[in-house]
């Protein structure tokens, strides 16, 4: 739990091109107030508190007007947080929660009526196994409940493990969602085997991913040129199943933390397209998290 976090660029910069109505920043956490929120003793790392405020802060500045919080590890799979964020925003906030294999038909029905519209799961065996620990197997235990209440799936899930997961899914009907590039290595490039199969099953419709933390999948910092193409090939492969997020307050960094604001300016400029941009912006994440 000592990994060290630095905290988030205060006052980032407005985006130089503005950001359509009914924007949707798909994947962000909120930590804290560790006096209400206590962190989870097991988590990985200890990140700064990044409460509710800050955030509506942060989407204030950017144009964002929804947005989908995500539960963090520094929470474990206490979603209190998450349930406070979808309680106190009902209109512009959805919700994706992290669960115990065993937790009750109750309370993922009282988790979907609130807001959450997926879960998410911890599928990294080509990494350290400093995680929630749940992954496919959990999904699998945790699915009959999921698709009666309509909650997608979604991974952070290294693209090397597509071939062994993706035929475990071969009955599930729901969305299936990929975080941060589908943890894509912008230096192995989009030839790569891994991002080619992952670019199949987007093309195919198999899966849905978000195109957010290009710092993840890139060390060239500030820009991150090399996740460019991984990101125009996502886009050539099927734009209808990709959303965008910011992965505020940009968790586990411990130097070179990305400006927020440039983050969304870098989308933009990889995204000319003013009617592709709503439709990462708008229209899909309207489509997978329920937004009207």
């Amino acid at each position: 739990m000592d990994d060290p976090c630095l905290p988030p660029v205060l006052n980032p910069r407005k985006p130089e091109v503005a950001t359509p109505a009914q924007a949707c920043d798909a994947h962000f956490h909120i930590f804290g107030p560790v006096s209400r929120f206590p962190y989870f003793s097991g988590r990985a790392y200890t990140p700064p508190e990044a409460p509710l405020e800050a955030l509506l802060a942060l989407h204030a500045r950017l144009g964002v007007e929804r947005g989908v919080v995500v539960q963090g590890n520094a929470h474990g799979t206490d979603n209190t947080v998450v349930l406070d964020a979808l309680e106190r925003e009902p209109k512009r906030l959805r919700g994706i929660a992290i669960i115990r294999d065993t937790t009750t038909r109750a309370e993922i029905k009282r988790m979907a009526d609130a807001g959450v519209r997926g879960l998410r799961f911890h599928h990294l065996p080509h990494h350290a196994s400093r995680h929630s620990g749940l992954g496919v197997e959990a999904f699998e235990k945790l699915a009959p409940h999921m698709k009666e209440f309509g909650l997608h799936v979604q991974f952070f899930m290294d693209a090397r493990e597509l071939p062994e997961v993706m035929p475990r899914l071969k009955d599930w009907k729901l969305p299936v969602v990929l975080d941060h590039f589908g943890a894509a290595k912008a230096a192995e490039g989009a030839s790569a085997p891994a991002f080619q199969a992952l670019r199949k099953q987007l093309a195919e419709g198999r899966i849905w991913i978000k195109i957010s933390g290009a710092y993840r999948a890139s060390q060239r910092y500030p820009d991150y040129p090399d996740a460019r193409p991984l990101h125009d090939a996502l886009i050539a492969a099927n734009p209808d199943q990709l959303v965008w997020g910011t992965d505020w307050p940009h968790p586990r960094l411990d130097r070179n933390m990305p400006d927020t604001g440039h983050l969304l300016d870098l989308f933009n400029a990889w995204t000319p397209d003013a009617a592709l941009r709503r439709k990462i912006l708008v229209d899909n994440p309207a489509r997978l998290y329920g937004f009207s």
